[in-house]
């Protein structure tokens, strides 16, 4: 079946709301036309993403996730963004890579796979640089397994254990069901990282896990899941502290504040403990100049 069918009946995020994309929208509030918010070079990611040049950083819009403190919460959950055509997500694509961008960077891709398969074949044998799939960690083993022959670098999230905290702040209880399998797969298709001569990575899996407040006792179960699950050398693990009180994140007291040093320092410190390679945020990451602008039209 070709991909694009599988838009008729969608069922590419765990949600499987089976909408008919080409008539409507699915839970991720996208229908069948590719929309992004922004194609640039991005300076923020992981060293080994991101390194002196930047990553080819393509955010698209619509999400299948509801997180009440979502930073890009303009594109992911209020509609902000602009068609293009799959013809042109490919000249996107090839002008990140003229541009010295080190890959292209997927940002929130999973409600658009099938069309992004579609720009990746038409850039062909152009396209030479790593491809990121940058992802909120809410995926099936399905859908990865479509990505299996385009996608070299997975940057999945890790947001939660507990099932009552991912219904309260994302409305999806099954997340750390979904998003614990989806890890076990992509480890299963990009294999242990590897790198180029330069230090950046060229595949493998760097899981991120953004401390919340509040939440440190769930953190410490994450990392306890990643120890028993994953040999030392198969993943990368990134703990970010960006965490800024936006959106509907002030709905929660809980959430209505930055996470303390004390909560990040004591999940680095679990990270350190536990034998895996990765990256620490610097605390100053933890600041709304750093979400990028948004557009809602065709602004290159």
């Amino acid at each position: 079946m070709p991909y694009s069918k599988i838009l008729e009946n969608c069922s590419l995020c765990p949600r499987k709301c089976g909408v008919n994309r080409y008539k409507s929208k699915g839970f991720c509030g996208e229908g069948s036309d590719i929309r992004i918010a922004r194609a640039e070079l991005h300076h923020w990611e992981e060293p080994c993403i991101s390194g002196t040049n930047g990553s080819g950083a393509v955010f698209f819009s619509g999400c299948s996730l509801k997180c009440c403190f979502c930073q890009n919460y303009e594109i992911s959950s209020e509609g902000k963004g602009f068609k293009v055509t799959k013809e042109e997500l490919a000249d996107v694509f090839l002008s990140l890579q003229e541009q010295n961008a080190y890959n292209i960077n997927l940002v929130n891709p999973t409600h658009f796979v099938p069309q992004i398969i579609s720009a990746l074949n038409i850039a062909g044998n152009e396209l030479k640089i790593p491809i990121v799939y940058n992802c909120g960690g809410y995926e099936t083993p399905e859908t990865l397994e479509i990505l299996k022959d385009n996608i070299d670098i997975f940057l999945p999230d890790l947001k939660y254990f507990d099932s009552g905290i991912s219904k309260k702040y994302s409305s999806a209880e099954d997340y750390f069901e979904k998003a614990s399998s989806a890890i076990r797969k992509m480890v299963e298709i990009a294999g242990k990282p590897k790198y180029d001569d330069n230090g950046m990575l060229r595949s493998g899996v760097i899981v991120r896990h953004m401390v919340l407040p509040g939440c440190r006792h769930d953190s410490q179960k994450l990392m306890e899941w990643l120890v028993h699950s994953f040999e030392k050398d198969e993943i990368l693990v990134s703990v970010m502290s960006q965490y800024t009180p936006v959106y509907k994140a002030f709905n929660y007291k809980e959430l209505s504040r930055r996470t303390s040093t004390f909560e990040y320092n004591y999940v680095c410190d679990l990270v350190e403990k536990s034998g895996f390679d990765g990256f620490f945020q610097h605390r100053t990451s933890a600041e709304e100049c750093f979400i990028p602008d948004f557009y809602d039209y065709k602004y290159f």
